[in-house]
């Protein structure tokens, strides 16, 4: 294994772990008034382009990471959309 993914794999898997309680919470108790949603709008956003950006230079580890913090963001961002 390169050492590239040797950095990136842990450094994906805590920086997707992060957003777990996050989501969770959201999720359980549908209370989003602490979330901003231009910035969790911009925040997803963003996630989706990194996640295009691995795809284009073929990076398993950036794959697997925005496609799961993809996912959990736009869970949150669409709780906060339908709760306003």
């Amino acid at each position: 294994m390169e050492i590239g993914n040797l950095i990136g794999y842990p450094a994906a898997t805590l920086t997707t772990v992060a957003f777990i309680p996050q989501a969770w919470k959201s999720w359980k108790t549908r209370d989003l008034s602490g979330i901003s949603l231009p910035m969790y709008a911009l925040f997803t956003l963003g996630v989706a382009l990194w996640l295009g950006y691995g795809i284009v230079i073929g990076s398993a580890p950036v794959i697997a990471a925005n496609s799961i913090t993809l996912l959990l963001a736009s869970i949150v961002l669409w709780l906060k959309i339908v709760s306003r």
